[in-house]
């Protein structure tokens, strides 16, 4: 059955792909920021973060001489920084070890920093036409309707299995394309929320899940374990013309990145002033903010918070505070998305 699929879905994919601003360029880089990029990310969302990414930093080279701090600002919203440091240090490797060019092989790709199987298959195929299969979630969707699959999608065994079957049907002529067009049914057919589009689908006539109804049901994950939910306290201090803002340690969740000071556990507005007073400053009134709710992969943050005007905020006691001035905030700092409920009050004027 999958040895049918090709051709109908080359010709589709043809007629029907979207038109995105890393697609049909034989860029290895661009095929490489773009795959990065929409990991867990809508195509719609990256697009914006795609132009501006490529526009200050066009090429290897320029990834691998940008200073951590704008590459991560120029990262900002997207979250999982991680995955931008570890482009950086995959562009340095690719300038040390391959004279700046990336690689084709996909064995080399996997040898890269942060380049996995996906990433490593998208760009081999898409850049440079070798015959290597890409599987991300929407290929496995799409698989796991076509043959009626109940496996366990979230094993590697699975993933492996379905590469080898891939690569056994997809055209020598065009394994970029043949890559892209099952990606793009998944994305906008075969969609992961809501109902498959089976009616427009020009793999309808091959695929199992329609002709027995169970599109629904399939695919089949494993359940996921259960977020930890962790309550913070989020300050928002201020002086008259800056407010504080932190950097977090190099290690863990949101690692270097600068952050509103925040603790662990809800505080009234009494302890929260008892935490200002004791970094030396001197309160002049508070303010409660609304609450918020960041989801990370694995914790959920459910936050309050307060804004608290100080006298001055040179008094404070820690060396690691930085006292950003309104302007500076959104050009210079990137402050994770967690924060986003509260990085307006930033910019406002003190009530």
């Amino acid at each position: 059955m999958l040895e049918n699929i090709a051709q109908p879905l080359l010709k589709w994919y043809d007629k029907n792909k979207r038109t995105l601003p890393w697609r049909d360029k034989n860029n290895a880089y661009y095929t490489w920021v773009s795959e990065i990029m929409l990991q867990q990310t809508r195509v719609e969302a990256v697009k914006p973060y795609f132009q501006r990414f490529i526009r200050e930093l066009p090429d290897v080279a320029s990834l691998a001489a940008a200073p951590e701090e704008r590459i991560v600002k120029l990262w900002e919203g997207l979250g999982y920084y991680s995955r931008v440091r570890n482009m950086q240090k995959a562009a340095i490797q690719v300038m040390e070890k391959y004279n700046g060019k990336i690689p084709e092989d996909f064995e080399t790709l996997l040898s890269l920093r942060g380049i996995g199987r996906y990433t490593a298959g998208a760009i081999s195929s898409i850049a440079y036409g070798h015959k290597v299969p890409a599987v991300d979630g929407n290929v496995l969707r799409v698989y796991s309707r076509l043959t009626e699959s109940r496996e366990d999608i979230m094993k590697q065994s699975v993933r492996k299995s379905v590469e080898d079957q891939l690569k056994e049907i997809m055209p020598g002529d065009r394994p970029g394309d043949f890559n892209q067009a099952v990606m793009e049914i998944g994305a906008v057919v075969c969609v992961p929320n809501g109902k498959a589009k089976c009616e427009v689908c020009p793999l309808g006539e091959f695929c199992l899940a329609r002709k027995h109804g169970t599109m629904e049901e399939l695919p089949v994950k494993a359940p996921k374990k259960a977020r930890k939910v962790e309550n913070r306290t989020v300050l928002v201090i201020q002086d008259g013309t800056a407010t504080a803002i932190r950097r977090r340690p190099p290690e863990g969740l949101l690692a270097g990145l600068y952050e509103i000071p925040n603790m662990e556990g809800h505080l009234t507005q009494k302890e929260a002033l008892t935490q200002v007073k004791n970094i030396g400053l001197e309160p002049l009134r508070i303010e409660p903010l609304p609450d918020a709710k960041h989801i990370f992969s694995h914790i959920e943050w459910r936050m309050c918070a307060y804004r608290i005007a100080v006298a001055s905020l040179e008094e404070a006691r820690h060396q690691d505070f930085l006292f950003v001035e309104k302007k500076e905030s959104d050009r210079k700092y990137a402050i994770p998305s967690a924060f986003s409920a509260y990085t307006k009050y930033m910019k406002e004027e003190n009530p």
